[in-house]
């Protein structure tokens, strides 16, 4: 069986990929990451493609790059995934590998999107606690930053700092420790899933429509 991995850049999308790694039954063989074009960023994560290139490299995964619009019309977005997902039944892929945890909503939609494609979504974090899945990250070498903070749930300050264990202790209550509610998004730099770490510098913090990003690029 031969399976892509939805990639975001994140933390959650990269532990699912160990995950499958560790059971051996499917040969990942791609990420698939939306780019918004405009910027030539991850969308909503707002990372460079020059460091999710380099992410994937530190996989070795093959880059499956599907270029968006900003702003991007759900419509425009649905039959850019639909033209991505018709290759990757060309090709042989047999799964999409998610790294959602326990949004019911956003699980659905991905099944129905694929309902017709005979592409089976895997989601190998499902409902994991996240309080527990959060420190086995961390503890199992997991190294990312959080590259965008929704103001409406956490300062701006949130922006730029490590995912660590002091991170999980700042967080206010209510705030899933994993950001799974659209807290926050990382971008990973080290862990099991990465040959090796990625050197990166943080730098500006910049707010946009209702959100702080945190610019990281290659040091």
């Amino acid at each position: 069986m031969k399976g892509l991995i939805a990639w975001s850049s994140g933390k959650d999308c990269a532990y699912a990929l160990d995950r499958v790694r560790r059971t051996g039954d499917i040969e990942v063989v791609g990420a698939l990451t939306t780019v918004t074009n405009t910027f030539k960023r991850v969308s909503m994560h707002g990372v460079r493609e020059e460091v999710l290139r380099a992410q994937l490299a530190a996989a070795g995964l093959e880059p499956w790059i599907v270029s968006i619009p900003y702003p991007c019309p759900n419509a425009v977005y649905e039959a850019a995934m639909a033209e991505a997902t018709a290759r990757a039944k060309r090709a042989g892929v047999t799964h999409i590998i998610f790294g959602d945890l326990f949004l019911r909503d956003v699980r659905a939609y991905r099944e129905r999107m694929l309902a017709d494609t005979w592409i089976t979504p895997l989601f190998p974090l499902w409902d994991e606690p996240t309080p527990a899945l959060s420190r086995e990250m961390i503890a199992n070498g997991l190294k990312a930053t959080l590259v965008t903070v929704d103001l409406a749930k956490l300062p701006a300050s949130f922006a730029g700092r490590t995912f660590d264990a002091a991170l999980l202790a700042d967080l206010p209550e209510g705030i899933d420790p994993c950001g799974e509610n659209g807290e926050f998004h990382t971008c990973v730099t080290a862990g099991p899933m990465l040959t090796q770490p990625l050197a990166i510098t943080t730098g500006e913090v910049v707010t946009r429509d209702g959100f702080a990003f945190c610019d990281l690029t290659l040091a």
